[in-house]
């Protein structure tokens, strides 16, 4: 199974930090503004799924995953 990709608009982002927080392997936030850094844009299996529990937890929906076989992929 190929992993999903993940996607983060920094211009969305309000630096709450849950990102960073709930799946560290593939989020960070910019020390200099807070802001989401992905670290990981195709995560394991087991990454992905901390980092869909992030997306979940995001208060302003910074993050998305376009799914294997989707256009743009």
């Amino acid at each position: 199974m190929t992993p999903s990709r993940v996607s983060v608009e920094r211009e969305r982002c309000i630096g709450a930090g849950m990102c960073a927080v709930t799946a560290p392997e593939v989020f960070d936030q910019d020390p200099g503004d807070g802001l989401v850094i992905l670290l990981d844009t195709d995560p394991t299996a087991s990454r992905e799924r901390a980092a869909r529990t992030a997306a979940g937890v995001c208060p302003s929906g910074a993050i998305t995953f376009r799914e294997p076989g989707t256009a743009g992929s």
